[in-house]
């Protein structure tokens, strides 16, 4: 793992849009197509921002992959992450083809259409965030290190949904779903390169921890540790617990 703290968020966003571009561009001179998987949430604004102003890159032979849904929540409501990622990022650049997650309907035939889809798709670079709690999608803690299915239902714990009301997409806490779809921490480690924005100051005790810390089901973000090529990104405050032994130790790695 790699960490570059910048100065500020859009810093930070710009330099892990350049990197994820890297990747992207490396599978499309490798393979002449690449697969990536896009996050949500206040932490990919920047990172997104970027992204879709990337140039160089043919986006009609890159595939993209939805990370997580609320379930039941329709794409017309302002916390849908279909919703958003159709219009930060689908509408903004012509994909080959974008694998949203349906979160109406009946989600176990759901997660089992999604993991057809990747199951055999070489993932080059995921774009993620940490939660609050350290989640990474909505794996919430403890979370499940040895799934083989790469979707899967999961129970959202109050501390997920408290930050998804903090961040303004619920009025109130009882409207935040208490379930979603969630790709598995297994699926998400599959993937040649990992891109982890994380800004904010709210973020720095997970930072510290799944940094620091073991690598434990109780800190799922802290499985990075384990990842040839993830690179965290960070902006000062979501930095700030972080010693300078520990920056000095994974930077440039």
């Amino acid at each position: 793992m790699r960490i570059t703290a910048a100065s500020s968020v859009a810093k930070m966003g710009r330099l892990a849009a350049t990197e994820a571009t890297g990747h992207i561009r490396d599978a499309l001179a490798r393979c002449n197509e690449a697969a990536i998987v896009v996050a949500t949430g206040t932490s990919q604004f920047e990172t997104l921002r970027a992204l879709t102003q990337a140039q160089g890159i043919d986006w009609g032979r890159v595939t993209g992959f939805h990370l997580d849904e609320y379930l039941g929540l329709p794409m017309s409501h302002p916390a849908s992450f279909r919703r958003y990622l159709k219009e930060r990022f689908v509408d903004r650049v012509s994909l080959r083809a974008f694998h949203y997650i349906v979160g109406e309907g009946d989600p176990a035939a759901e997660c089992q259409r999604l993991g057809k889809l990747i199951r055999d798709t070489a993932i080059d670079v995921a774009l993620i965030g940490i939660g609050e709690n350290g989640h990474l999608a909505f794996n919430d803690p403890p979370t499940d290190f040895c799934t083989q299915e790469p979707y899967h239902v999961v129970t959202l714990d109050a501390a997920c949904r408290r930050q998804q009301l903090g961040e303004g997409w619920f009025d109130a806490i009882d409207q935040v779903p208490k379930q979603a779809i969630s790709m598995t921490v297994p699926q998400i480690m599959k993937s040649r390169a990992i891109v982890c924005s994380v800004p904010d100051r709210r973020k720095a005790a997970a930072v510290q921890q799944a940094v620091q810390g073991p690598v434990t089901p109780d800190v799922p973000a802290s499985i990075l540790q384990q990842h040839r090529n993830a690179a965290l990104y960070l902006d000062a405050a979501s930095a700030e617990f972080l010693d300078s032994d520990t920056l000095a130790r994974y930077a440039g790695r």
